[in-house]
């Protein structure tokens, strides 16, 4: 972390007094200003440029940070913009290295210092209306944001088709996005013109679009699978199953509740997958013993819980907790992998359960297979991308498949028709024949 001088902070703090900052949050303002300059000297971004301030913030998301703090530490870098026009002293030492330098736009453009507050609470509120996942209010949030950088804090009103033409090019040209990293952009800034701005892109013509590559999935063998299986501790080993299994989401597995599982049937019941779906899926009958054991771990942990005065019972979705205010510490409500640690909820002198967080898990992941001698790369996806190989090379239908995975379009699916090897004869024969 680079030292700032000490008339920066000075004069910073000056400027703290002078835009009547909550005094109480003087120390935050300083915080994220340092944590913004230490950030363009480590990667050779401009101190002044409207796009740095765009990168720290998606810098910022990446690391989990929540959106108010986000937005203050935008607020905190604005003003020492502003701090910066009225002084030469504003940047620290040592200056960036010329070599160092990020492809930005340039430099002429300056900023035009137009507040997106407003417009970025509408479109978190046009998201929840929805009723869109939370990581589609990251998604969506974080590229307003970007966006937002990208046209210097051009003003809401004077945005038009074109801004949305040369930041597409840029992110195809200058960033080298992948295609479908471009095209997630797209949608979130359609989302936000015809939502939050009331406006229609029209036809959005010669952008530049980042070429989009064949992509074959990894698989691996059940022999692999078990290998990995083999150095994971419980309960991620119990995960990886359900993730093989029934061939589930990272995110799905770990959103499973106790009332998803129905034993005597051998049925579990995926509840607001992706895209708001339900559907269900056999459940393996080897894993019947371990899912029992699994659900005594979870009514321990709800007793011990039940006993602390300030716990106020698990996160629910939605508004159920308004319909039935008891469902929190109920069991069957309870998260079928609960988080070692309660959480304490902002704002509320009480205690919660939350879920598995899904960076354990891919790190227990990550650690089983590099203990290991595969030559494969294995994620939390790569046991549901096996799931549906295996299924296809034991001959069940694609339909079947599709249907089991939760796709929407049999198109998605056929991918996996490139993982498995093809068995047909080089010489074609009437059936007539066989």
């Amino acid at each position: 972390m680079i030292t700032l001088p000490k008339a920066l902070l000075d004069k910073y703090d000056d400027w703290l007094e002078r835009e009547a900052v909550d005094a109480n949050r003087h120390g935050e303002h300083r915080k994220w200003l340092r944590y913004y300059l230490d950030f363009c000297h480590k990667y050779g971004n401009g101190y002044l440029d409207e796009l740095s301030l765009g990168l720290f913030a998606e810098k910022l998301q990446d690391k989990g940070q929540h959106p108010f703090q986000i937005e203050e530490a935008s607020r905190a870098v604005r003003l020492y913009y502003r701090m910066a026009g009225e002084t030469k002293d504003a940047l620290p030492t040592p200056a960036c290295e010329p070599e160092r330098i990020s492809k930005l736009p340039p430099a002429t453009m300056k900023s035009e210092g137009a507040s997106w507050v407003g417009e970025l609470t509408r479109l978190r509120e046009e998201i929840r209306i929805r009723h869109y996942s939370a990581k589609t209010l990251s998604s969506y949030y974080g590229w307003a944001r970007k966006f937002q950088a990208f046209v210097r804090s051009k003003s809401p009103t004077l945005l038009d088709t074109d801004d949305v033409k040369r930041y597409l090019t840029w992110l195809a040209v200058e960033r080298d996005v992948a295609a479908s990293t471009q095209n997630q952009s797209f949608n979130a800034l359609l989302f936000f013109y015809r939502h939050v701005l009331g406006k229609e892109f029209g036809k959005v013509d010669g952008v530049v679009r980042a070429k989009r590559r064949k992509y074959v999935p990894v698989v691996l063998s059940r022999e692999e699978i078990d290998i990995v299986l083999s150095k994971l501790e419980p309960p991620f080993d119990l995960v990886v199953k359900l993730l093989y299994g029934c061939g589930l989401r990272i995110s799905e597995c770990l959103d499973l509740r106790v009332n998803a599982f129905n034993l005597e049937m051998g049925v579990l019941t995926i509840h607001d997958g992706k895209g708001g779906k339900d559907r269900t899926v056999p459940l393996p009958e080897t894993l019947v013993p371990a899912i029992r054991s699994q659900l005594e771990v979870v009514r321990s942990i709800l007793d011990q819980d039940l006993s602390t005065e300030s716990f106020a019972g698990t996160f629910l979705p939605h508004a159920l907790e308004r319909k039935y205010p008891k469902a929190p510490t109920e069991f069957i409500w309870q998260w079928f992998f609960p988080a070692i640690l309660l959480t304490k909820v902002s704002g509320a002198n009480e205690f919660r359960r939350y879920h598995l967080h899904v960076s354990h898990v891919n790190k227990a992941i990550k650690a089983a297979s590099d203990s290991t001698t595969l030559t494969k790369r294995v994620t939390a996806h790569t046991f549901r991308h096996s799931f549906a190989s295996h299924l296809l090379q034991a001959n069940y239908d694609i339909r079947t498949i599709q249907e089991l995975l939760g796709h929407s379009d049999v198109q998605t699916t056929m991918i996996y028709t490139h993982t498995v090897k093809s068995s047909t004869k080089k010489e074609p024969r009437s059936p007539l024949d066989f």
